[in-house]
């Protein structure tokens, strides 16, 4: 039960519904400007994996690299607590410390991820939860990611391919506005 809570708030339907939104954001001209943003993207995201988990695209498409790489618990790790991190109530943070123990930390964890100390962090902590009580561990996750996991993100044809299709995406945008502009010129 508590596992299916977790896996909730941090499903890929979750960022994927952030970016929908987004997608429907529109210039002054009535034309989505989702696509001048995410020409950025994958530049901003090769800049550095910080950049790359502030964009929820970003995030989706680093799931489904990690996914194929078998390590997505490392990002989900991650993302659940940021999400902690900014709980207020003390009877959600408890429940939420223990649906990220369960699901990550505990020997018996369905996602568990791979870090030092991990056997030390007892089942006792949980019952007086702070915000940054998984710091340490999600530090250690971050730089995993950071060392390991993106750097091969950045190579992978998932990535390239997504780089080329905004590109292609940027020049056919830039040849419109070329276009638009020449006729605003010649027909005045």
């Amino acid at each position: 039960m508590a596992k299916a809570g977790l896996w909730a708030s941090i499903s890929p339907g979750s960022y994927s519904s952030d970016t929908q939104r987004m997608e429907n954001i529109h210039d002054g001209d009535g034309t989505p400007s989702s696509s001048h943003q995410n020409v950025k993207g994958t530049a901003k995201w090769a800049t550095s994996l910080e950049n790359l988990l502030e964009d929820p695209e970003g995030i989706k498409r680093f799931r489904e690299f990690l996914k194929k790489e078998f390590s997505e618990e490392n990002v989900l790790f991650w993302l659940a607590c940021e999400d902690f991190k900014k709980i207020q109530d003390k009877k959600q943070m408890q429940e939420k410390a223990k649906e990220i123990y369960m699901t990550f930390l505990s020997s018996k964890a369905s996602s568990q991820v791979n870090v030092e100390g991990q056997s030390r962090l007892n089942e006792k902590i949980l019952e007086e939860p702070h915000p940054l009580m998984f710091q340490k561990l999600q530090d250690q996750i971050f730089n995993l990611m950071k060392y390991d996991s993106y750097s091969r993100f950045l190579k992978s044809d998932l990535f390239l391919r997504h780089k080329r299709t905004e590109e292609e995406e940027e020049d056919a945008s830039d040849s419109q506005t070329v276009a638009k502009r020449a006729s605003r010129i010649y027909n005045t």
